[in-house]
């Protein structure tokens, strides 16, 4: 309040009158509603000229710099590119020791493998990301311009129908091409699997279109289902359990082959113009939902984090299904989380499908005669397959607070969630028993002892790759950095490309190079005690404190003294 309010209240005078405002005239507005009638036409081709001409004033680097960066990017293709034209010539030339029928069923049945692997992954990719997408911005603004979405979206099209058949056609005439197929064979089979892919990618795109998905599950199943039966065939004629007269020749399927590549290629034709004439039916969340994904995916690839990937496609999978019905546990305290696990598998059972498929890669490394290595190459697999049976155990991992709300443990928690893992690799010990031991005649020759133990040894390989995989840390970006080539980069950056693999060599490898398998029976003890969290750092540290706390209050109690802690900010 004011000095001169002060007196004027004191002296009892009367308020001041105010000043009547007068009436003013009606302001003229200088805006008016736009009219009913038809928005401007926007030229598609001249937005796209001016983004390109936005990205391009934006660059950080001249194309001499982009040449220079990459000189060593160009002298690894073109050294890794004679490498394989080496081993595709040997192979080519030793084409002609091939005699046997196994032989020739062989030669058959990998590139076959090999392409139905293709039409599953090509139509996994598809439903996921789309197969059109894009991004957040580009949604939040370009798709509420006045221009026709299918103009805008049918160049979208063209990037994954081209990557689709330029992949799968390489890697399967590099394939065709070592197993010692004949070239005809080679150029058929490949583009059996670059057609076929882009045709399910038209057939993906034109479903986007009325978002269903009820078709690229069925043909995922199918061609999953055809893989594998594909590999049982390989490891059964391999190991002789089925007469290679039975399977047919590559010369007998040559023509079925170009037949599917026709088709293919008359599927590729129709279905894009069924997708393109339905561009205009796509919804903007349909297209972003497939762009955030991919930003996402692209931010943990910058990263390293392959579990970051994987937890990006669990969460999305679970949005898709919504809801689940809950179901009451059983139990009390550590065997709740173990009956938890049980509930979680008879819920999902999906990966148990890679489980029962990870059983054949050792039965595949003894036909082939890679005994010696089998060990390692099973363990690998074994790992990929169990990290989707250790989803408690990587969310306790990551979130610890939900874990120290736990009256456990860290060694009690980590311990119980390994328990059902552990089962399950146990039964992968035993149905892969006899491939240690031995089945073929280019195998391992051990006896039912040393191939159960050797297959135990492995089974346990697997399944602490997996738990290392799954409970590592978060690269700490705070720590000081290294300098590379990409930039400044933490060191546990690099630790992350070779996290469970580590744990499969370092507990294989005296069984690999012929030592006493208790070598590694005592490196996978001290592995286990290193994982279920014995030695672990931030649980000493907090212990420390707790102690350090303790004997302050009980020093400040045979003082007589009581010491309050000053309040935190």
């Amino acid at each position: 309040m004011s000095k001169k309010s002060r007196k004027l209240i004191r002296s009892g005078d009367p308020k001041p009158e105010q000043p009547k405002l007068e009436e003013s005239a009606p302001v003229e507005r200088d805006f008016f509603f736009l009219p009913d009638g038809e928005p401007l036409a926007v030229d598609e081709a001249e937005l796209h000229h001016l983004m390109k001409l936005w990205r391009h004033g934006r660059a950080t680097r001249t194309v001499g710099q982009v040449i220079s960066d990459s000189y060593v990017v160009l002298f690894t293709v073109v050294l890794i590119s004679a490498m394989v034209i080496s081993a595709v010539i040997n192979a080519q030339h030793g084409r002609s020791g091939c005699t046997t029928q196994a032989c020739g069923t062989g030669r058959l049945l990998v590139p076959t493998a090999v392409v139905l692997a293709f039409f599953a992954l090509t139509v996994l990719l598809a439903r996921l990301f789309g197969p059109v997408l894009a991004s957040a911005a580009e949604g939040s603004w370009l798709m509420d311009a006045p221009i026709s979405r299918r103009r805008l979206l049918r160049g979208r099209l063209v990037l994954p129908l081209v990557a689709a058949v330029v992949a799968p056609t390489l890697i399967t005439a590099l394939v065709g091409a070592l197993s010692g197929m004949e070239w005809r064979s080679v150029l058929a089979w490949s583009l059996a699997a670059g057609l076929g892919s882009a045709a399910l990618v038209a057939l993906a795109a034109s479903e986007q279109t009325r978002e269903r998905v009820v078709l690229l599950k069925a043909f995922q199943v199918l061609w999953t289902a055809a893989g594998l039966a594909a590999m049982l065939l390989l490891v059964s004629v391999a190991t002789g359990w089925l007469p290679a007269t039975t399977i047919a020749s590559t010369e007998s399927l040559w023509w079925p082959v170009v037949a599917v590549c026709a088709v293919s290629a008359l599927a590729i034709v129709l279905l894009v113009v069924v997708a393109l004439r339905r561009l205009e039916l796509i919804r903007r969340a349909r297209l972003l939902s497939g762009g955030s994904l991919a930003a996402g995916m692209q931010g943990a690839m910058f990263a390293l984090d392959f579990g970051l990937i994987r937890d990006i496609l669990v969460e999305r999978r679970a949005a898709e299904k919504g809801h689940v019905r809950p179901t009451k546990g059983r139990g009390l305290g550590i065997s709740a989380l173990i009956w938890r696990d049980l509930e979680r598998l008879v819920r999902t059972p999906g990966p148990l499908l890679g489980l029962a498929m990870s059983v054949l890669v050792p039965y595949a490394a003894d036909a082939l005669g890679l005994s010696q290595l089998n060990p390692f190459i099973s363990g690998l697999a074994l790992t990929a397959a169990m990290v989707p049976f250790l989803g408690s155990l990587r969310v306790l991992t990551r979130s610890g607070g939900l874990a120290r709300s736990m009256p456990f443990k860290t060694t009690e928690l980590r311990t119980a969630l390994m328990a059902v893992p552990a089962g399950l690799v146990a039964l992968w010990a035993l149905a892969a028993t006899p491939a240690f031991i031995g089945i073929t005649s280019a195998g391992a020759d051990r006896n039912i002892t040393d191939g159960l133990t050797a297959a135990m040894i492995t089974a346990a390989a697997g399944l602490f790759g997996a738990v290392r995989w799954v409970s590592a840390k978060q690269p700490d970006f705070g720590a000081p950095m290294m300098a590379t080539a990409s930039g400044a980069m933490p060191p546990t950056l690099i630790f992350n490309l070779f996290r469970g693999f580590d744990m499969v060599a370092l507990i294989t490898a005296p069984l690999i190079l012929g030592a006493d398998p208790l070598w590694s029976a005592g490196l996978a003890a001290v592995v286990f005690i290193g994982l279920r969290g014995t030695f672990n750092m931030d649980d000493l540290k907090a212990q420390q404190e707790t102690a350090q706390r303790e004997m302050s209050a009980v020093k400040a109690e045979r003082n007589g003294t009581t010491k309050i802690a000053p309040p935190k900010r």
